[in-house]
């Protein structure tokens, strides 16, 4: 499995496209290289506002400004978007439904940083808030185009972002469409649904498990926020064997929750079998480690495969494609968080 790799896909593209766009500004929390918005700062200093690492005062800030007519773009980690400032999260931005923006970035374990940068269960946190939409983008496509997606929503928007050098899975021409999965494949025995990167650490092994003649249909989740699209509905009735989820997010509350909750309200007899991480926490160590040791790899999928069908598809580790996993030191990141 081979895909284009793109360096700071977010980068000049976000620049280009704010260069139009009067009302959009970028406030940032110390972390304004790390999350590829240095160019921004400096093509456009009068609208870029280095807040420090006050993220409660930044989101009553962005407030503030959304209320007066700007669009704020919250550039930062994800756990500081969520975390620290909940609660000026929700009664300054989401209770009045601001268009506020959070550009979250290292989602899930995509860094090494450990518990204090790992966000693992920002879904499950901000499912629960109401007025808020969340995007995940999944590859370099979905990172150029969910800046439109987001723009066109009245209210508060989560965005968990990629940076550094992303996959190109998509076509260019085929953009993210809010609450629209993209559906990779059809099939009749089991149906996957996979969100984030994820997406890309199923496509290893999707390839052999169809070859031993198990029929997947695939979807690739980009809205968590809402979760009414009739393709997940439709997908999951349609197959005999089951359904598998898979999430770089904690297995509580995330896409594995927000699929069992439209097969228990709509009365899918299916058995549902949720890929992400266990109801623990990380730790500090690579990407593609972490993902082996928590059960969030292609190894994994062919497992809970096997499970659902009833048999051994016999693929070995050396069949499996190896993972585009970028270097911690990669050269399109500021540092190796």
């Amino acid at each position: 499995m081979s895909f284009e790799i793109v360096a700071r896909p977010h980068q000049d593209n976000f620049l280009q496209w704010a260069a139009d766009k009067p009302e959009v500004v970028v406030l940032s929390a110390d972390l304004t290289n790390s999350c590829e918005v240095g160019v921004f700062r400096d093509a456009y200093p009068d609208r870029f506002y280095s807040m420090g690492m006050a993220e409660q005062n930044m989101l009553s800030v962005a407030a503030g400004m959304a209320r007066e007519g700007l669009e704020p773009w919250l550039h930062t980690f994800s756990v500081f978007l969520y975390r620290r400032p909940l609660d000026q999260l929700q009664m300054s931005v989401a209770y009045p439904a601001l268009p506020v923006r959070l550009v979250g970035f290292l989602p899930g374990i995509t860094t090494p940083g450990g518990v204090t940068h790992q966000a693992i269960e920002d879904i499950a946190v901000l499912r629960a808030v109401p007025n808020m939409t969340i995007l995940e983008v999944g590859d370099a496509t979905e990172v150029e185009s969910v800046i439109d997606v987001a723009h066109t929503i009245d209210g508060p928007v989560y965005i968990r972002q990629l940076r550094g050098e992303v996959s190109r899975i998509f076509p260019k021409e085929e953009p993210m469409v809010l609450n629209s999965a993209r559906k990779l494949s059809s099939g009749t025995d089991v149906a996957l649904m996979t969100s984030g990167i994820m997406t890309e650490e199923a496509l290893r092994a999707l390839p052999l498990i169809t070859q031993r003649g198990v029929s997947v249909e695939h979807l690739h989740i980009s809205t968590l926020k809402p979760f009414t699209d009739p393709q997940v509905l439709e997908s999951m009735s349609r197959v005999s064997k089951g359904v598998i989820t898979m999430e770089n997010h904690s297995i509580v509350g995330g896409l594995g929750s927000a699929v069992a909750e439209v097969m228990a309200e709509n009365g899918v007899g299916a058995k549902l079998s949720r890929i992400g991480i266990p109801d623990t926490y990380a730790h500090g160590a690579s990407q593609k480690y972490l993902m082996a040791e928590l059960g969030l790899d292609a190894r994994a999928l062919v497992t809970r495969v096997e499970q659902a069908v009833g048999e051994s598809l016999n693929i070995t580790d050396e069949e499996l494609t190896e993972a585009r996993i970028v270097d911690v030191h990669s050269s399109a990141k500021a540092e190796a968080l």
